[in-house]
């Protein structure tokens, strides 16, 4: 697989950071092109090295190829609006995080306060890793949890954390008007309004 470098955009970083965080966003316009299985397993190998809460390693990835009999179904959790545009996606896939893990020493499996937390982290390893290999990773909480769960075949002790629509960036002519033209990189919070040296402050209490 060739990995290049995903596409410059035009944002601009507060302090210096590798481009490939300040450049990855997430589109809904995907173009028609198909993903390798290859492709998909090596953003999965990035995302296998996130780091966890004694390295439990909680995250679970279920995916589904365009084209296959399977995809429809992940389709199906999805709400409207989503399902829109995520019907275009090369994959759709699914995360799933373990609420209970092992200790290192123990014999009996304990509850995880982090494992929606470690999950997260490797969604972000997967999402840049498919960035840089020129492909877009767009992550939806836009689903019915319990359908998912159904569909899926997920058994209790896991929580449904995200579905990820995975594609080509492409010219988004499938998308109407109003979703075209929100079809850019959005922008972020300055890092001043959102860290603080020492303790909590009263702007921290704003809602967004």
């Amino acid at each position: 697989m060739t990995i290049q470098t995903a596409q410059r955009t035009h944002r601009t970083a507060d302090h210096p950071a590798d481009r490939i965080f300040i450049d990855r966003w997430s589109p809904r316009g995907f173009s028609q092109e198909q993903i390798r299985e290859s492709d998909l397993r090596t953003f999965f190998e990035a995302a296998k090295w996130a780091p966890s809460a004694y390295n439990s390693q909680p995250w679970r990835f279920l995916y589904a190829l365009r084209g296959e009999p399977e995809f429809d179904a992940f389709l199906a959790p999805l709400v409207e609006f989503n399902r829109g545009w995520a019907q275009h996606a090369a994959a759709l896939i699914y995360l799933l995080s373990r609420r209970e893990f092992t200790p290192p020493g123990k014999s009996e499996a304990q509850f995880s306060r982090t494992h929606s937390f470690d999950a997260g982290a490797a969604w972000a390893n997967f999402a840049n890793q498919a960035a840089i290999a020129g492909w877009a990773a767009h992550g939806m909480s836009g689903f019915d949890v319990n359908k998912a769960r159904t569909v899926l075949g997920v058994p209790e002790g896991f929580d449904v954390e995200i579905a990820i629509a995975v594609g080509r960036k492409g010219d988004g002519a499938h998308l109407g008007p109003a979703l075209l033209q929100r079809e850019q990189p959005s922008p972020r919070t300055p890092v001043n309004e959102f860290v603080e040296h020492g303790l909590f402050p009263t702007r921290f209490e704003a809602v967004r």
